[in-house]
């Protein structure tokens, strides 16, 4: 009896740690690897790692897209799959908008990118997929909205911050990027804004990492 009762309270106290961590920002997710090629301030360039996503289409406004897309991409990794696998949480989710004539280019994170901040669209949501998996590998989406996909190596710019993200902000931050970005002529913006984010809802606002990313092409 006593030990069943000091079980209980060890796992609850692994629990509350666990808890903790996300809430001061300080989770231990896998993300996508990538070196620095430049840094300035909260803003770099970045040279990622080919890495494999799961993402999805989603029409509706910024937030409607955001949490439609989430629980599509969540229910594959929780176990919606013909296998039935759980497949670890990885960071960040990226959603960006989706162009008609556009082919969907997605990086790591969740993606998002509106006209307007009352506009509906079509936006792209993804989710990295953990290193150790192969396409061949993965489990099959039981859920046909939900595509895999290899991400080659590619250049990025990325810029940081904080607190929670929304259509207005991320505007303000996808327009100093861009600025930023002005003063290297040798680099050429190849992709619409993406926007990502590192942490759980719950995560503490100073603590939470956002980020723009833009895929870049260099300029010979």
């Amino acid at each position: 009896m006593k030990s069943n009762i000091l079980n209980l309270i060890i796992v609850g106290a692994m629990s509350l740690m666990s808890i903790s961590c996300s809430l001061f920002g300080s989770g231990s997710e896998e993300q996508p690897a990538y070196t620095i090629v430049l840094e300035d301030g909260n803003k770099e360039i970045r040279l990622y790692a080919p890495y494999i996503v799961a993402k999805t289409k989603i029409d509706g406004d910024f937030k409607e897209a955001q949490s439609a897309g989430f629980r599509i991409l969540a229910g594959y990794i929780f176990g919606k799959n013909k296998s039935k696998d759980k497949i670890t949480m990885t960071a960040p989710v990226v959603q960006k908008e989706d162009s008609t004539n556009e082919k969907i280019s997605m990086t790591a994170p969740v993606i998002m990118k509106p006209e307007k901040t009352d506009s509906k669209g079509s936006w792209i949501m993804t989710f990295t997929m953990p290193s150790k998996y192969t396409l061949e590998s993965l489990p099959i989406p039981d859920d046909k909205r939900v595509i895999l996909k290899k991400v080659e190596s590619r250049l990025v710019a990325a810029l940081r911050f904080t607190g929670f993200w929304n259509q207005s902000k991320n505007k303000l931050k996808e327009g100093e990027l861009i600025d930023w970005l002005k003063n290297y002529k040798s680099y050429e913006i190849s992709s619409a804004p993406m926007f990502a984010g590192y942490n759980p809802p719950w995560t503490l606002p100073f603590l939470r990492r956002n980020e723009i990313l833009i895929e870049l092409k260099k300029i010979k």
